[in-house]
């Protein structure tokens, strides 16, 4: 089935946006220890996969989620590791 081309936009502007957030996980160094930004960043290459895989089998309004997975994932993570085990920046 072909999808509409305002839908392949949507997903194109969610995978960009997706790419956007990347820089606030390599950023998180100067809050994390290494293995939790080694962490957070395999944990954004997991989700860079799954969009790709959204847009090749024809879902790209899915692709929209992402980034807003990307981004509470982040701030949870940072929150978390701020609160329960003391990191500082």
């Amino acid at each position: 089935m072909k999808r509409p081309l305002w839908q392949w936009v949507l997903g194109w502007v969610g995978f960009v946006a997706l790419l956007a957030t990347a820089i606030f996980y390599a950023a998180s160094g100067l809050l994390a220890p290494g293995w939790a930004v080694a962490l957070l960043l395999i944990i954004w290459l997991a989700l860079l996969v799954v969009a790709i895989w959204l847009l090749r089998t024809q879902r790209p309004l899915y692709v929209m989620v992402l980034p807003l997975v990307a981004a509470l994932t982040w701030f949870g993570v940072l929150t978390a590791g701020e609160n329960l085990l003391g990191w500082t920046g």
